[in-house]
């Protein structure tokens, strides 16, 4: 635990660096600028860490390719987890939660690639996920809950499967600043999904765009925002779901699921 208030004038509570096979297991960290901090580690594993209040990252990755944090708690620190400039990263089973802020999110993804998110949960972030410059991620059953943005993904990433999560009381489910979609989103529940189930299959007859017009709006002009839950805000939203004017066309999940899964 450390007591520091400045960034600049404080260290990083566990300092990994240029360093193979290392094992973080079971530690509580508090106070510090970033929680755990890799550069250049590789085959190692982070797991069962509570890192909170720090102020700064939770956990803080650059370089570091070939391994794993499964199980850790990250919770109401500057942000809770930047992975930068990395490939190949296990991210299983892990909580972020109430990284509160104005470029605070749970899990941010630079220049990353071939790596995979699983069974975590997002809750109370500014932002669930931000992504950029992001390639061959799989982001499979997850649980983004009361976040401002579920998930922010950038024009810059591309080749990324979001499948089988759920979006719960989220303010923007899904968020992007192009209009080029190059990602896929299959068989996810949307708690705003309005659709119908005529089959009874659990999946939505109707395809589901997790786009919304305020989103987009929001994201080329952030003071915007002052309009949310207005009247006409949601009147754009409504007639933007019946014919697509801003939103890309192809910005969808084609089998929406019905129920929640038991994540």
């Amino acid at each position: 635990t450390a007591y520091g208030k400045q960034e600049q004038l404080i260290g990083n509570g566990i300092h990994c660096w240029k360093s193979d096979n290392l094992q973080i297991i079971a530690n509580k960290i508090s106070g510090h600028r970033d929680g755990i901090y890799f550069e250049f580690v590789t085959q190692s594993i982070i797991w069962r860490n509570i890192s909170n209040k720090n102020i700064r990252y939770g956990l803080h990755f650059m370089f570091s390719n070939d391994d794993a944090y499964i199980t850790n708690v990250f919770k109401n620190n500057g942000a809770g987890v930047a992975v930068m400039f990395t490939k190949n990263v296990k991210m299983y089973n892990n909580y972020f939660e109430e990284n509160w802020g104005d470029s605070a999110y749970g899990l941010l993804l630079k220049e990353i690639a071939d790596s995979y998110i699983f069974n975590n949960k997002f809750a109370r972030n500014t932002s669930g996920i931000y992504m950029e410059g992001t390639s061959r991620i799989k982001v499979e059953k997850n649980v983004f809950e009361s976040n401002g943005w579920g998930m922010k993904i950038q024009a810059s990433c591309m080749d990324n499967e979001v499948v089988n999560n759920n979006y719960l009381k989220n303010t923007f489910d899904i968020s992007t600043n192009g209009s080029l979609v190059l990602n896929t989103f299959n068989s996810n529940y949307w708690d705003k999904y309005e659709g119908y189930d005529l089959d009874k299959n659990g999946i939505g007859d109707v395809p589901y765009h997790p786009l919304s017009l305020f989103a987009v709006l929001t994201e080329k002009t952030p003071s915007s925002m002052l309009l949310y839950r207005s009247f006409m805000i949601t009147l754009l939203d409504k007639s933007e779901k019946v014919l697509p004017s801003i939103t890309p066309d192809n910005f969808i999940d084609n089998a929406p699921l019905m129920k929640s899964l038991p994540l």
